[in-house]
């Protein structure tokens, strides 16, 4: 599968982790999770959890308050807390 926005593909065969890795930056703090295959169950399923928590992601960032132009720290909070619970 090829990568997409914000998502990439890791399968390399030296290494233990193959999966996907959401990375997003929004003014000025940038948030990643590694999805691995291995976890979720394969690769489509990883991928399918990757950009379920990367839609949810996006929607609260985009709808939160930004304080000098940076994102809150309850915001900041928030968006963590979500990517760990994935």
């Amino acid at each position: 599968m090829k990568s997409k926005k914000n998502l990439t593909r890791f399968t390399y065969e030296t290494t233990a982790f193959q999966g996907w890795r959401l990375c997003l930056s929004r003014a000025g703090t940038t948030f990643t999770k590694y999805f691995s295959d291995k976890k979720y169950g394969g690769e489509r399923k990883a991928l399918k959890a990757a950009d379920t928590t990367l839609n949810e992601l996006k929607e609260m960032l985009d709808k939160s308050r930004k304080v000098n132009g940076k994102l809150s720290k309850s915001t900041v909070a928030k968006a963590q807390k979500l990517l760990k619970a994935a």
